[in-house]
């Protein structure tokens, strides 16, 4: 299992200099992964590729970038762009984002998400691979497009899946789902089945999650629930939580000592999440670092 970073879950303040500081960091602890929020500050797709002009290993992925406010063309042209200049370490990660978001401050329709969904992977996956896009639906329409963008290998896609129908269609036309406010306790009943019964066998799970090395443990899940509380309000994220039995997101946060953090890894890992990615929650001084060498030390 490849274990990765999150920048950005609980806002990014930092100077875009510092961000990619941030990712340089992140490599340097032999780290597999940087992902990056793209929630109503820099474009995730944009800091990524001036970060990897700073980095040389590590890979780079949007986790993630909205869909509705991006046509599947431009988002294809600018993720192969990425990827071509970070000789393929850029992963894709879209979602849908939420209605408050897209359909009440934005003013776009969010009436049939599935539809738009499918439609946008049907635009985006053929682009990438270099296949020209003949698409007639009711969301888009695309005629004799194609992207000439040379030294793109490998271009790896995962949707915010959380629901059933979203999940089935993922497994259909992406590579796997980036999940977040996802518990272990969900993530082998509902995520996981979701893409057996789909019959897709390999698929890249990332499994985004807070996460702090630390023994101030009430002061950790009272931090951690007071600065990711919007996400316990937000139904695609509540329905995880209650599928878990918990409360808010300190509910399905890691925190603890090494034995605690190391153990429930290895579950995570045991039950077919190919990917990691660590929210690391900076509740006092020291735990941010501190966490993040933790991390580093279970890296061969």
């Amino acid at each position: 299992m490849r274990i990765g970073a999150m920048i950005g879950a609980d806002g990014t303040k930092s100077s875009i200099g510092e961000v990619i500081e941030i990712g340089r960091e992140i490599e340097a602890a032999g780290l597999d992964h940087a992902w990056l929020a793209n929630i109503f500050s820099y474009d995730a797709i944009t800091a990524l590729a001036l970060m990897g002009q700073e980095t040389s290993r590590i890979r780079l992925g949007t986790a993630v970038t909205p869909t509705f406010p991006r046509h599947p063309t431009a988002i294809a042209q600018q993720a192969m762009t990425v990827a071509a200049s970070s000789d393929n370490r850029f992963t894709l990660g879209i979602g849908l984002s939420h209605k408050v978001v897209i359909e009440d401050m934005l003013g776009l329709s969010y009436e049939k998400p599935i539809r738009h969904m499918r439609e946008y992977l049907e635009i985006l996956m053929p682009l990438i691979k270099g296949e020209t896009v003949n698409h007639e639906g009711d969301e888009y329409k695309v005629n004799g497009f194609a992207l000439d963008i040379p030294g793109v290998e490998s271009l790896p896609v995962v949707v915010a899946a959380l629901g059933p129908q979203m999940l089935k269609l993922t497994a259909e036309l992406a590579d796997g789902t980036n999940t977040w406010m996802v518990g272990p306790k969900t993530m082998e009943d509902h995520i996981i089945p979701c893409f057996e019964a789909s019959g897709n066998y390999s698929p890249e799970i990332v499994a985004g999650m807070p996460i702090v090395l630390t023994n101030n443990i009430d002061h950790a899940r009272d931090s951690i629930g007071k600065s990711l509380a919007v996400y316990g309000q937000l139904p695609s994220y509540r329905a995880m939580l209650d599928r878990e039995g918990a409360d808010g997101p300190a509910d399905i946060a890691i925190i603890g000592d090494e034995n605690k953090l190391g153990g429930e890894i290895k579950r995570l890992e045991s039950l077919g999440v190919t990917d990691f990615n660590a929210a690391i929650m900076d509740i006092e001084d020291g735990a941010y670092h501190r966490t993040l060498e933790f991390l580093g030390s279970l890296r061969p």
